[in-house]
């Protein structure tokens, strides 16, 4: 019962430090935010995204192909708050509490040790890797939440083969979430094939066919994508942020275990953490040590899937452009949560009688770098980051008085018509009716020239 005390309040902090101003920090809606917003809005009016396709498992937005899980989550809330900031963001924050929660009931499951499941909840729950995406509408929060429910399901198959059924569907919710997870859920499949074969794990009997229905299941979800990626120009995507050099790829590889990336500057995207802090807090440095240490140690060799993930979560981002990516690489979150744990605990145990104080003391230090993270989150990141989050937009359209003139609008900041369509919660219906295009890029992005009484173009 104390456990479950002691997660509720766990539980609460998290809903406390995610849900408060979430509309009013970060300063507006990013592009992406406003497009699933509008997308999510135009389905939950008639069915249809924003180019009048009828329930698309890929939108097309501004021709890279959203995904659907996040944007069908928002579709839901905007039919209760209506279409705005809190719509957009809620799912990412009730997403975030579900990771917190598979991560207690993951590390419980690998370790039955209940003290390192709260205690890596905790430190994910103050974590700065993962506080800016659990409040902005981010899909890589859905992407990791049905990744680590996939998982999840993977270790109770170990225990009772119908399992596999359940984390079937959640591979395949992981894979329609987030691009990261259209990498790392097939490696991770893989991974675990080879290791049922090499621990002689797989039962070949009259009772394979839930395997057999499980993997078709997940094979059959792949066909919309390979469609969209061959015949769709669904590569567009992985043209614009992908790279084609080894060496550049290993570079990008490593530099996820930079240590100024790690706990100085952290992303540079203003998008993706708050200038002036790494994406950890320098406790975590000899605790995350002592913690792979630990587990390279430990007789449960269950336990090396957590160095699986830390091996795995920098590969969606290294072949990408821009590198070190905190959201790309957002598995390895709750991995440095977990190792982190695993280390306080074997501290703990090394200096048996002042365990309890050591503990105590590294969880307040946890507790107050997070007290600082948040005012400075609060009082001081909207000010040199109101341009990342494409805030001039906000005031033209909140501001903007009906008229029956045309009106110009500068797209400097890149796609200003979605954020017309949001602010002013324009009429799907209407807006396919007189939108125009201009000629899709190099990359085959497009981009809106007009709609309605709206003209867009540099000035």
């Amino acid at each position: 019962m104390k456990n479950y005390f002691i997660l509720g309040l766990i539980i609460l902090f998290f809903l406390v430090t995610r849900l408060y101003k979430i509309d009013e920090v970060p300063a507006s809606v990013y592009w992406d935010e406003a497009s699933i917003g509008y997308n999510a809005y135009a389905v939950a009016t008639d069915l249809k995204d924003e180019w009048g396709e009828f329930l698309p498992l890929h939108f097309r937005a501004f021709g890279e192909f959203k995904l659907p899980v996040y944007i069908y989550s928002v579709a839901i809330l905007t039919k209760i708050f209506g279409l705005g900031p809190l719509a957009v963001r809620l799912p990412a924050v009730f997403y975030g509490l579900g990771i917190i929660i598979l991560t207690y009931l993951l590390v419980i499951k690998i370790t039955k040790d209940r003290k390192i499941g709260l205690t890596s909840a905790f430190i994910l729950s103050v974590s700065p890797w993962l506080f800016i995406f659990t409040r902005a509408g981010f899909e890589a929060v859905a992407g990791l939440f049905f990744f680590l429910v996939f998982i999840y399901f993977l270790t109770l198959y170990l225990e009772r083969r119908i399992f596999i059924v359940p984390a079937s569907l959640a591979a395949i919710l992981s894979f329609y979430s987030y691009n990261s997870f259209r990498i790392l859920t097939p490696v991770f499949i893989l991974v675990f094939v080879v290791y049922l074969i090499l621990n002689k794990k797989i039962k070949f009997d009259k009772k394979i066919y839930i395997e057999t229905a499980a993997i078709a299941l997940f094979v059959l979800s792949l066909i919309p994508t390979v469609k969209l990626f061959y015949l769709d120009a669904g590569a567009v995507r992985f043209t614009t942020v992908g790279i084609s050099s080894p060496k550049l790829v290993i570079t990008n590889y490593f530099s996820h275990f930079d240590f100024k990336f790690l706990f100085l500057d952290g992303d540079v995207n203003n998008r993706h953490q708050q200038p002036g802090w790494g994406e950890l807090y320098l406790i975590e440095l000899p605790l995350f040590l002592l913690g792979v240490w630990k587990i390279l140690k430990a007789k449960n060799k269950l336990s090396w899937l957590f160095l699986l993930f830390l091996i795995l979560g920098p590969i969606p981002a290294s072949i990408g452009k821009e590198a070190p990516h905190a959201l790309r690489a957002i598995l390895l979150a709750p991995t440095f949560a977990i190792i982190s744990a695993i280390g306080l605990w074997g501290l703990a145990d090394i200096f048996k009688k002042q365990g309890g104080f050591i503990i105590l003391a590294v969880l307040l230090i946890y507790f107050f770098s997070f007290e600082q993270y948040g005012q400075d989150f609060l009082l001081k990141y909207n000010t040199p980051t109101s341009s990342d989050w494409q805030f001039e937009y906000k005031e033209i359209f909140t501001n903007y008085k009906v008229s029956n003139e045309k009106t110009v609008i500068t797209d400097k900041y890149a796609q200003p018509y979605i954020f017309a369509l949001f602010y002013l919660k324009y009429p799907p219906q209407e807006f396919r009716k007189t939108v125009k295009y201009n000629p899709p890029d190099k990359w085959g992005f497009s981009t809106v020239a007009s709609f309605g009484k709206f003209e867009f173009k540099k000035l």
